[in-house]
């Protein structure tokens, strides 16, 4: 009770001397207000920075590698200009694989063609054509809002099948259920078999939007758009007790050189290439911005912390005589020190709950694909640092008031 009561006085206190100074008050909150906000805002920006993009890359899987001609960053052993020199990946090398790899739970192929035009009657569509081997929906999810994914015979035998994004399905049957109905692909005849849910847009859409994305069986992806040797991307699916993908990585490698007859003493010539190097290098730049809002944040939580300071020293001043009234009276040093420390807190957290307020109506702004989200995390940092502020401004004319003199404070003018 004791404790309660202190806290409630020290409220009283340091309410009654902010409302008596209102302007003064405002103008001390400022600093802290914008500080918070710059901290508070960067941080819930790179947030939602990172979420989208990670989530615009979750269509590359989990535990997956890539094989492929060209890395995904260059800087290792090789000039870029000896990739040029280096094969694509076949469809062969892909069954190659399939038939001797023992340490991956799934292996795919898949290629795809930009821009074309797909077409119901008058209606038609520009859409990315994506050609897969049957096993990769077991590389990574494909959620189905309708229909059904390839049947085995269908991938097999180079069946004109399709499953297409949302906006596909409702520019060529609007209004209509998708599934079953036919539509043409480079002049042949395709039959959707399943309509993808809707993703909508998104900031970053690695591999382009499921939403106009087309995907059919490989064999027939290959019937129609390629010719002589059938080059593919191959994905590899690892074990999740395969710790850092290290065996499959090795086998991987080691069938590869196999395959292409590399001699023991020469390179490899292709690339295996992972999502975590990508997620690793994109952490790394949201790590930059966060440091950069740090530092941006803490010039002006800085002179804020010097106006609370100083707003505190003529706080202490004005009620001098208060104070040697108030020790006169029985009041021991730790009260005193808790009422001007409570006080400065509070003057702080009220700057940090404006700032924090700021950043949330800035989350209601429409900014195109991009989603600001307030995370609790973030509004617990923007508060955790306003009573830091609050503390190490305040404790300093705290103290000289605690140790004041109460007959000398008494007689003060």
């Amino acid at each position: 009770m004791k404790l309660l009561r202190q806290i409630w006085e020290s409220f009283r206190f340091a309410w009654q001397a902010l409302k008596s100074n209102l302007t003064r008050t405002i103008l001390s909150l400022l600093g802290v207000t914008v500080g918070i906000f710059a901290i508070v805002a960067v941080f819930t920006i790179v947030d939602s920075l990172e979420k989208s993009v990670k989530d615009s890359m979750s269509f590359i899987g989990d535990k997956v590698i890539y094989v492929q001609k060209w890395p995904w960053g260059f800087g290792g052993e090789y000039q870029w200009w000896k990739y040029f020199q280096w094969p694509e990946p076949t469809y062969t090398e892909y069954k190659f694989l399939n038939d001797n790899l023992e340490s991956a739970s799934a292996i795919a192929a898949m290629d795809s063609r930009g821009s074309t035009t797909l077409k119901n009657g008058s209606s038609s569509i520009q859409a990315q054509i994506q050609g897969v081997t049957h096993e990769y929906n077991q590389i990574t999810d494909i959620p189905l809002e309708s229909g059904r994914y390839f049947m085995p015979l269908e991938s097999s035998n180079a069946r004109n099948v399709a499953i297409v994004g949302a906006d596909i399905a409702q520019s060529l049957f609007p209004g209509q259920d998708a599934v079953g109905k036919v539509f043409k692909l480079a002049g042949n005849k395709f039959v959707i078999v399943g309509v993808q849910k809707k993703k909508g847009e998104s900031l970053v859409d690695f591999g382009g939007s499921p939403d106009k994305k087309c995907i059919i069986p490989f064999t027939t992806f290959s019937n129609l758009f390629q010719s002589g040797r059938r080059r593919a991307t191959i994905v590899v699916k690892g074990f999740s007790d395969d710790d850092g993908m290290k065996e499959v990585e090795a086998e991987i490698t080691g069938l590869m050189r196999t395959k292409r007859g590399i001699k023991p003493r020469d390179g490899s010539n292709f690339s295996l290439n992972r999502p975590e190097a990508a997620a690793q290098a994109i952490a790394g730049l949201f790590a930059v911005l966060s440091v950069a809002g740090w530092v941006i944040g803490s010039f002006s939580i800085l002179v804020g912390g010097f106006g609370i300071a100083n707003i505190m020293f003529v706080s202490v001043k004005e009620r001098t005589n208060l104070i040697g009234i108030q020790k006169s009276l029985g009041a021991k040093n730790y009260s005193i020190l808790f009422q001007f420390l409570f006080e400065s807190v509070m003057l702080s957290l009220i700057g940090g709950f404006v700032g924090i307020f700021l950043v949330y109506l800035l989350s209601l702004v429409k900014m195109g694909t991009l989603e600001i989200i307030l995370s609790p995390g973030n509004i617990i940092l923007g508060l955790g640092v306003s009573s830091v502020i609050g503390i190490l401004s305040g404790i300093i004319p705290a103290m000289l008031a605690a140790k004041m003199d109460p007959v000398i404070a008494i007689r003060a003018k």
